[in-house]
């Protein structure tokens, strides 16, 4: 499916949805972010003010997983609803005066700062980076059990910005949550990344509708589809599952697994039928040491 958003700024095909503001910020060239304090901290506060932070406990279905690898193929090949997990959550905006709404999925993963997430490139940046957004680690029923999380730093890699290529569809956001000094890694944990994985892997895709409250899984084999993008079969993914993650070596004792690719890429995203992602190479590990280890204060000096 492709949805079309074109909002101050913000223009962009693929799993996207509602209406983030967009703003140019940091240094292009770079491909990176520094958003304002203060807006990150009001944005927080009105998310905070308008939902509670604690589970209801109701119960969600979910999708077995009795071993590791490989993991069962869904039969059938249709995303279905599964239970939220600490470390994948949603993207949220907070227009003015306007109740927040999630547009993507993004997702904790381990880095030496542990205060890393993984998105979509797409859902942070169209024709300028996108403000007013936050993330909810474990969203579900408009429950924030984790906190709200800002960007404290935003990294795309340039070639995403000046030319949209869907090799680079990437992006990692350096995050932190208002009036505390936690790392997200140490609340809610963290999946691991991998680079250079080979393509043909038993994966998760996980994603949160823009119309459903819990997030949305299923499972298949990755195929090629290029050099640089990945393939992921299974229907029902709909807008609002960008930048969610394509799991491997799923841990069934807490459900942790290894990102190998985020909804995008092709298409940014895909369609009904198929599911995208860009290749993880040696320039998305490059974006992963430089997000993952820079002082979230300072812009970069390469």
């Amino acid at each position: 499916m492709a949805a079309v958003l074109v909002v101050a700024g913000l223009a962009s095909m693929g799993r996207i949805s509602g209406h983030p503001r967009s703003r140019a910020g940091g240094d292009a060239a770079r491909g990176y972010h520094l958003p304002d304090p203060a807006e990150g901290d009001r944005i927080a506060a009105s998310l905070l003010g308008g939902a509670p932070a604690t589970s209801s406990g109701t119960p969600v279905p979910t999708i077995s997983s009795e071993a590791v690898e490989p993991l069962p193929v869904s039969e059938p090949l249709r995303a279905g609803a599964i239970a939220p997990t600490p470390a994948i959550g949603a993207l949220l905006h907070v227009g003015d005066g306007a109740e927040p709404e999630h547009f993507c999925t993004a997702t904790v993963v381990h880095s030496p700062n542990r205060n890393l997430v993984i998105t979509a490139a797409h859902c942070v940046y169209g024709e300028a980076f996108a403000s007013d957004i936050a993330f909810a680690p474990g969203y579900h029923d408009g429950f924030m059990p984790y906190g709200v999380w800002v960007p404290s730093r935003i990294d795309v890699d340039p070639r995403w910005i000046s030319d949209r290529d869907p090799a680079y569809d990437v992006a990692f956001l350096q995050v932190r949550r208002p009036g505390t000094g936690d790392r997200i890694e140490e609340v809610t944990g963290a999946e691991q990344v991998s680079f250079d994985s080979p393509v043909d892997r038993a994966a998760r895709l996980i994603g949160y509708p823009d119309d459903e409250e819990q997030p949305i899984g299923c499972q298949n084999t990755t195929t090629a589809l290029s050099d640089t993008q990945v393939r992921f079969d299974c229907a029902d993914f709909p807008d609002g599952t960008s930048g969610g993650p394509m799991l491997t070596d799923i841990d069934p004792a807490n459900g942790r697994g290894t990102v190998i690719g985020v909804i995008g890429g092709y298409q940014e995203g895909g369609d009904d039928l198929t599911s995208y992602s860009s290749r993880f190479g040696p320039d998305i590990a490059a974006l992963y040491n430089r997000a993952g280890t820079a002082d979230p204060t300072q812009t970069p000096t390469t």
